[in-house]
């Protein structure tokens, strides 16, 4: 037991020497190192001020070198701007020279300005002087002259403004001549010729259908059964056709009065056949109307249908097919209106063709021209105007409308198909047989062509013949010279188309006669 205790008491006290030897070891060691590092730091210090010593030796001669040569460039900056500031110093020095010099030469050029001027006010006041004189002399000269020529000043500028517009007046129309001779050679030569080809190609029927208004009776008797008890049958004819029946002394006749031609010509058809039948009473009346009513409008679709055929008109509408139709019952001046559209149709189409225009097209606003007819009675305003809104209505182009709204001269011709329909409807119309005129009215128009021409001055005397298309006048050779003719010509031309109306065109034909007679003995 006290073995233990010793033998513990030994570890105990070596373990306690050994902890001291370590402490005292480390101790040791921790006071070498500390000594270590306070001589490296000591070191260290040591380097860092040599090291800064040695940089700010370095910084202080770079600092002294850049000081000097900052102030070496200062110092030639300056040089130069002194060497500048000396140069521009003599600059404004020789301006300043040159400027006194301009203001000397200045000086002396207003001296001389002020005694040129002096000189021109001098010269100026010597004009006007010689300008008084010379227009004291230039009024003698004239009272003078005036004296001698026994007139005016005035009379004399007139003679001579007179002479001067004679002669201009004359070379004008000398131009005109020559111009319009040219122009008349090549223009005549063309239109006969596409007028020719024209006419000669178109083979229509000239005999005209005229609508007949006055029916034949079988006898006198048939008009009693006409008539009917108290007026009965007359009464159902009139209602049921819209047409008045006139039952008068004339012979053997009933006449038929009104305004649409296609119900004139119903009430002609249906009253032929009541004569026909014997048959006269208001409902038998009623039946025949109805009947010939569906016949005529048969009739107006295939006489609509053959003419849009015969000119190859394909795509129009029905409605314009139809009134197309109703033209067989219209007259114009005797002329049936259908013949004539057929007419100027085909008229047109030739000469498109010459021209190089659309034939279709031509023949197609030929045809529909005077479509404004068929309905012309039941509508206020001009055919050609009536016949237009329909075309647009019902659909045709814009240039086909144009140009049936033009036919007239309603609207102004725009395009080469608006003068060709016009043409050949004046073509259709005017030629030989294909109107009819009342006596009255062609005398009467002859009478006013001859007194239009009459009244312009040097004409002697004045002959309307050709049926009025052809108008010959003779002037005084002592009045009117050879250039005149060609003004008169355009003159009465112009106060022909003002004051009257007229189909187609008239020549005017001014004719100076000069004699010279003498007798050989």
């Amino acid at each position: 037991m006290e073995f233990n205790v010793i033998t513990l008491l030994l570890v105990v006290l070596a373990l306690t020497a050994g902890i001291a030897a370590g402490v005292f070891l480390r101790q040791r060691l921790v006071e070498g190192n500390q000594k270590n590092l306070a001589q490296q730091g000591k070191q260290i210090i040591e380097n860092s001020i040599h090291e800064a010593e040695q940089i700010k030796k370095s910084a202080i001669l770079q600092a002294k070198e850049d000081a000097l040569k900052l102030k070496q460039d200062a110092d030639r900056e300056i040089k130069s701007n002194w060497q500048e500031l000396k140069e521009e110093q003599r600059r404004i020095n020789r301006k300043s020279d040159e400027i006194q010099r301009e203001g000397e030469l200045l000086e002396e050029r207003l001296g001389s300005l002020e005694q040129r001027q002096q000189k021109l006010a001098e010269q100026e006041a010597q004009v006007e002087s010689r300008n008084r004189e010379l227009g004291e002399l230039v009024a003698a000269q004239f009272d003078k002259l005036e004296s001698i020529a026994g007139i005016t000043r005035e009379e004399a500028k007139k003679e001579l403004m007179d002479s001067m517009e004679s002669e201009a007046r004359m070379d004008c129309a000398k131009r005109l001549v020559r111009l319009e001779n040219d122009m008349k050679l090549e223009a005549d030569r063309k239109s006969k010729n596409i007028l020719a080809l024209a006419i000669a190609r178109y083979a229509g029927d000239y005999v005209a259908d005229r609508t007949v208004s006055v029916v034949p009776l079988p006898n006198e008797e048939m008009k009693g059964r006409i008539i009917g008890r108290e007026g009965r049958n007359i009464r159902a004819i009139e209602v049921a056709t819209g047409i008045d029946l006139i039952i008068d002394d004339t012979p053997e006749a009933v006449i038929l009065s009104g305004f649409n031609p296609v119900r004139r010509e119903i009430a002609r058809q249906a009253l032929e056949q009541l004569i026909a039948d014997g048959r006269i009473h208001p409902a038998r009346i009623e039946e025949v109307v109805k009947k010939v009513t569906e016949e005529i409008e048969a009739s107006i679709r295939e006489a609509g249908e053959q003419a849009t055929f015969d000119v190859g008109t394909h795509g129009m509408h029905p409605e314009l097919v139809n009134l197309i139709g109703r033209l067989k019952y219209r007259t114009s001046y005797g002329q049936n209106i259908l013949q004539h559209s057929l007419e100027v149709a085909f008229l047109c189409g030739a000469m498109a063709a010459e021209l190089g225009v659309d034939e279709k097209k031509a023949k197609r606003v030929g045809l529909l021209h005077d479509i404004g007819k068929a309905v012309d009675h039941e509508v206020e305003g001009s055919h050609a105007i009536i016949g237009r809104d329909l075309a647009r209505k019902y659909g045709e182009a814009e240039e086909i409308v144009y140009a049936i709204g033009a036919h007239h001269g309603d609207q102004l011709p725009k395009s080469v198909l608006d003068v060709l329909v016009q043409s050949a409807d004046a073509l259709s119309g005017a030629r030989p047989g294909a109107r009819k005129e009342m006596l009255q009215s062609y005398v009467k128009r002859l009478e006013d062509l001859e007194n239009i021409a009459n009244s312009f001055p040097g004409v002697e005397k004045s002959y309307a013949i050709q049926a009025g298309r052809d108008l010959r006048i003779i002037v005084d050779s002592q009045k009117v010279h050879d250039e005149d003719t060609v003004l008169l010509s355009r003159d009465i031309a112009r106060a022909v188309e003002a004051q009257l109306s007229y189909p187609g065109q008239i020549r005017i034909t001014v004719i100076r006669e000069t004699r010279s007679v003498e007798y050989a003995k």
